[in-house]
């Protein structure tokens, strides 16, 4: 219970997030919008449409087309945060913000709604439109979810040049790559680790300073060359971004010739790192 309160709760707080970027920064500066999003501005430029309305039908027609691509969690997710969404885009309509630099709104555009948009993903919700055909892109052919999102928004960007023009269309651009960014980020964890790989007739020295030094585990893989048929100790360890630089240094100092590959990680929990939560 207190993780499902946890999760609406950031559902909540994306959305408002979410609608802030459109009611502060994209319709004040006539900037456009991708998916569902960006077609709802486009109506309210040309008709004055209520946002709030207009999104909420719409995504509710994709969410009846797309629903079947989302576990069952996802859709009610989706439903909720399409209700709040819709709520607080009628709520801060009215809302402004004292800055006349379009650059600098074009921004802080981004980062609000890239931080929405990845909160309620984050929490398993989505804002349905786009955010739907990126869910289903990511599990059927592995796309990165921010990226995909990326790819639909700016087709829905270019087709609004004739309405907003030139300048706008670029700035919008400016405004969904920040939020594709901030969304990235927050998608893939707030806790980037980088796992290691080192293969070197040295490991058990490597090893051991990794350990005294760095008061780092190392877990030893059984491996051989498939043309030597030589056997191979090969270490794998995860450390911290800040840490590597010193693991090159012990790795250097050991064996010139080692062979390293090292690898971006989303999330780490256990022992050393973030407890698993249940």
């Amino acid at each position: 219970m207190k993780k499902r309160l946890t999760e609406f709760a950031m559902l909540a707080v994306g959305a408002l997030l979410f609608a802030l970027s459109i009611n502060l920064f994209a319709i004040p500066n006539e900037f456009g919008e991708g998916g569902v999003m960006g077609i709802t501005i486009i109506m309210y430029y040309l008709y004055e449409w209520s946002p709030g309305l207009v999104s909420l039908v719409l995504n509710a027609i994709l969410m009846a087309i797309g629903y079947k691509f989302l576990d069952r969690t996802a859709v009610a997710y989706t439903i909720v945060t399409l209700l709040l969404l819709s709520l607080f885009l009628q709520v801060t309509k009215d809302w402004r913000i004292a800055s006349e630099e379009i650059t600098v709104n074009a921004v802080f555009g981004g980062l609000f709604g890239g931080a929405g948009i990845g909160i309620i993903i984050r929490a398993g919700g989505t804002t349905a439109g786009s955010t739907i055909l990126a869910r289903i892109m990511n599990k059927y052919f592995d796309w990165n979810v921010s990226y995909a999102l990326l790819f639909f928004d700016l087709i829905v960007v270019f087709a609004s040049y004739f309405i907003i023009g030139a300048q706008a269309v670029m700035l919008t651009i400016v405004m969904l790559y920040i939020a594709t960014k901030v969304m990235d980020f927050i998608i893939e964890g707030l806790n980037p680790k980088k796992a290691v790989t080192i293969i070197s007739k040295e490991h058990a020295r490597i090893a051991d300073q990794v350990n005294t030094l760095m008061d780092r585990g190392v877990t030893v893989l059984h491996g051989h060359g498939y043309y030597t048929k030589a056997q191979q100790e090969i270490l794998y360890i995860v450390i911290s971004k800040q840490e590597l630089s010193m693991l090159k240094k012990i790795v250097k100092s050991s064996d010139k010739n080692a062979f390293i590959t090292i690898h971006d990680v989303r999330d780490v929990f256990g022992e050393g790192f973030i407890e698993l939560s249940k």
